[in-house]
């Protein structure tokens, strides 16, 4: 019987141990109990190594600037499992979770005991997600992949728009050890007859996206031909520019974000929401999408004097969209990082990506099964930077950014990165969330 906070989230938490098992079977059986709630409503299915969750949030905000009511779907949270689920702009309130996972949990269930198996947390996740948007009767969801995308459990939906964010090198183990076949695995998520938007791509995704696009008579729209960012200026905590997009070109813009890569994001949120009304979106109604734009733990800000920005940058492409970041808009000062990672991870090639741009490093752990040994972070910390930089482990996270802030002065900066499992502790020590 499910009907407080904390035994739902204990209903989700004991699937945690099933891991990251990719296949749609079980999700799929588990959906035609639930009388395909996944079909409830129209889907923009949104894929991509990184800036799949801003992507999302982007999307949402200009469709919510239109009226409509919309539902989405990211993951990981950061600190409660209700973040992933935001319905009309706000995050669900417990007892709208406590419902949901209430709705879904007999149907899992019947499942569970017909098979003598249980179906994983982040299918469970997603369930939640359809089953609201469901009972809700949102006028869209727009729905975040959780890996990959070809056998990711969200690949259920019968998705008109898909956005591919963009592709680089992550998840090898499950998505293959090539751009080529992590660009196929990302286009699984294309239905037949209908369209995607794609970020910028690396040349290598060129070949299977367009193989996946032939296969379903899709349309697509590319960063770069169909559409683009013009004339990219970098501002106060954002950027400056125009956006030339499907329908309509929209320009003076500033996008409150740091990180050169949001304002490609905010493209690709712009041509989605142009392609899924088929019009010009109102002019007005982008440009303060834009300047109130968020992004939780991405290049974030979450305290001043000393400056300590928060970025869950886990692979080679994301480490260095932070290293841009820091370089360019942030004043020379003294730096310390702190880092934790999780997974099978070259370190060393992720940290190499740091360059020179810290005088101390601080090595952590998240309180997460996965993590790696800040032991062995702090030996590969010790590799890249050498001998001049100051390498040091502390636990837990908590622990690492009071040491960090220690260490600097309010004109300093600490930079917490590497797994948003650590953003999230770190977010939790300076705002309490």
């Amino acid at each position: 019987m499910i009907d407080d906070y904390a035994t739902a989230v204990a209903f989700l938490d004991a699937r945690i141990g099933q891991g990251v098992k990719p296949g749609l079977e079980r999700m799929g059986e588990l959906l035609e109990l639930m009388t395909e709630p996944h079909l409830a409503a129209p889907v923009i299915h949104v894929a991509g190594t990184n800036g799949k969750t801003t992507v999302v949030r982007m999307i949402r905000d200009l469709l919510l600037a239109a009226d409509l009511r919309v539902g989405t779907f990211v993951s990981p949270h950061l600190h409660r499992v209700e973040e992933r689920y935001t319905l009309d702009g706000s995050e669900i309130d417990e007892a709208t979770f406590v419902q949901a996972v209430a709705d879904v949990a007999p149907f899992v269930e019947i499942y569970e005991q017909r098979h003598g198996g249980v179906v994983t947390y982040f299918e469970l996740t997603a369930a939640v997600a359809f089953q609201l948007f469901a009972s809700a009767g949102v006028d869209v969801a727009v729905v975040e992949v959780g890996l990959g995308g070809r056998l990711d459990a969200t690949n259920l939906v019968n998705a008109d728009v898909s956005v591919i964010t963009g592709i680089a090198m992550d998840h090898m183990s499950y998505l293959g050890d090539s751009i080529s076949e992590i660009a196929g695995e990302k286009a699984g998520i294309l239905k037949p007859g209908g369209a995607l938007v794609s970020g910028p791509l690396p040349a290598a995704a060129e070949g299977a996206i367009t193989a996946r696009v032939a296969d379903t008579d899709t349309r697509w729209l590319r960063h770069g031909a169909d559409y683009e960012v013009e004339d990219p200026v970098l501002g106060v905590g954002g950027w400056h520019g125009t956006i030339r997009g499907l329908h309509g070109t929209y320009r003076d813009l500033y996008v409150s974000l740091h990180g050169r890569h949001q304002f490609d994001h905010f493209a690709t949120a712009v041509v989605t929401a142009e392609l899924f009304f088929g019009s010009e979106l109102d002019a007005e109604l982008v440009a303060a999408v834009g300047a109130a734009a968020t992004s939780p733990g991405r290049i974030e800000v979450i305290h001043r004097h000393p400056l300590v920005i928060a970025d869950g940058a886990h692979n080679e492409q994301g480490l260095q969209g932070l290293a841009d970041a820091i370089d360019l808009e942030f004043l020379p000062s003294n730096r310390v990082l702190v880092v934790g990672m999780r997974g099978d991870r070259d370190v060393d090639a992720l940290l190499g990506h740091l360059g020179d741009l810290f005088d101390e490093v601080i090595a952590t752990a998240a309180n997460d099964p996965s993590a790696i040994p800040p032991e062995d972070i702090a030996a590969s910390a010790r590799r890249v930077f050498g001998p001049d930089v100051a390498v040091e482990v502390a636990t837990p996270v908590a622990q690492a950014v009071t040491e960090a802030l220690d260490r600097v002065g309010e004109d300093d900066i600490v930079v917490v990165a590497g797994s948003l499992y650590v953003v999230g502790e770190a977010r939790s020590r300076l705002l309490g969330a």
